[in-house]
């Protein structure tokens, strides 16, 4: 099937070269010329698991090309899908001027009937708006259909490959076989695609989300109690996720959620529950709970130093979790903020994230034990798979006072006691 997508950020790129990887033939458009060149020259703009590789086979094979040219992914494709960036306004809203920004651009260049599909983040009822937008535009028949990702970070290409479902919104059943066959490489043990109309599609991806961050703000709420009763929040993980009606999915207690998703849709959710006089109660207590876990975290490690001057951080871990270089609304960001704030110094280490917005404000180097050096303590942000079993006998060696701050819980802290280095960690006392 010949398609375009336009965007080429997480969600569009990983779609882009998976559906190109089942054989289809993708046309990717995006603006940046810069992006564009670079991918033209292998260059991949952000660091996801597999990526490269499936975007590079599938350049080789003739299936997946790069352009800026929206008129050229328009006239060559039957399926367009819209993967472009929906940012959090200062209300909380999302800002989907992108989105019809592009959609309008499609409506005044086709000439024959296409159909529309998004797979951004947009607000319950984006679907009625593009489709008056469109239809505004031109005379040309065509057919929208609302198709969420569902895709994590740090698994992206791996989720899209083999997807726990597919949600497409449409309600015509041509649509709906034209979608099937499309996403038919991806359904070969099981059919995992849901039907539904748009509003519907678009919901779900918000109560999703929501769902998820409400799970870790619980578990995060839980394992300040546990501290003051003395509980191991550990040991209450695994009383609760062991009930099927509950699972061990996302109950794992740290500094909390960040990134390009959780924030911003829980915010939206919020907004639109506002904006239409049904408020989304749950959903402001689970925001307000990640801030409070932020800040529970970043004061545990500002008590301990309280009063002390010259003090200096090492971190592990600049990225929102492991597998991925995305520092959005990252905890570990907001904490080191704190901490200059506080006159700390902070020297950090990620095996693929950079600076950010910290840029010329710590020092970031390139080996995990380069941040010991002369370092008071050891932060732990992010749960990168070099950090779960690292040398303690040279971390208690290279640090001025063997301690530990463990935002994820990696570490047993019997085992640490055992080394000789103080520990302190989620919810499970100290």
């Amino acid at each position: 099937m010949k398609v375009a997508v336009v965007g080429v950020g997480y969600v569009g790129l990983v779609a882009a070269a998976c559906l190109a990887d089942g054989g289809n033939h993708v046309i990717c458009v995006d603006n940046d010329e810069n992006k564009v060149a670079n991918l033209k020259n292998g260059i991949i703009p952000i660091y996801e698991p597999g990526l490269t590789e499936i975007v590079k086979k599938n350049v080789q094979a003739g299936r997946l090309t790069f352009t800026t040219d929206l008129q050229e992914g328009v006239e060559n494709s039957l399926v367009i899908f819209i993967g472009v960036g929906t940012p959090s306004l200062p209300d909380g809203s999302a800002d989907i001027s992108a989105v019809l920004g592009v959609a309008e651009k499609i409506a005044k260049t086709m000439t024959d009937y296409r159909i529309l599909v998004t797979k951004s983040t947009v607000p319950i009822g984006t679907h009625k708006m593009v489709s008056d937008l469109i239809a505004s535009k031109t005379e040309v028949a065509f057919d929208y259909v609302s198709n969420p990702e569902f895709l994590k970070e740090g698994s992206a290409v791996d989720d899209f490959l083999k997807p726990d479902r597919i949600i497409i919104g449409t309600t015509n059943p041509a649509v709906m076989e034209i979608m099937k066959v499309l996403y038919g490489p991806f359904m070969r043990k099981s059919s995992r695609i849901l039907f539904m109309d748009p509003a519907s599609a678009e919901m779900a991806k918000y109560a999703a989300n929501t769902m998820l961050a409400t799970r870790i703000s619980f578990m995060n709420e839980l394992s300040g109690l546990c501290e003051t009763f003395g509980a191991d929040i550990e040991s209450v993980r695994a009383g609760i996720g062991s009930d099927g009606r509950i699972g061990n999915a996302f109950l794992f207690p740290g500094v909390g959620y960040g990134g390009s998703c959780f924030p911003k849709d829980v915010r939206a959710l919020i907004h639109m529950g506002n904006e239409k006089g049904v408020p989304m109660t749950i959903a402001e207590a689970v925001q307000q709970a990640n801030f409070v876990q932020h800040d529970r975290f970043a004061q545990k490690v500002l008590d301990y130093f309280a009063g002390q001057t010259g003090i200096k951080l090492g971190v592990w871990g600049l990225a929102f979790k492991a597998r991925t270089d995305d520092t959005r609304e990252s905890p570990a960001v907001y904490c080191i903020k704190k901490f200059l704030d506080a006159g700390m110094g902070v020297t950090a280490f990620d095996p693929e994230a950079g600076c950010g917005e910290l840029e010329g404000k710590i020092e970031q180097v390139d080996n995990a034990y380069g941040v010991l050096d002369g370092a008071d303590a050891l932060v732990v942000f992010t749960d990168w798979q070099e950090f779960r079993t690292p040398d303690f006998e040279s971390i208690a060696e290279k640090l001025k006072k063997p301690i530990i701050f463990d935002g994820r819980n990696l570490y047993s802290p019997a085992f640490l006691t055992k080394q000789g280095i103080e520990y302190h960690s989620i919810g499970r006392g100290s």
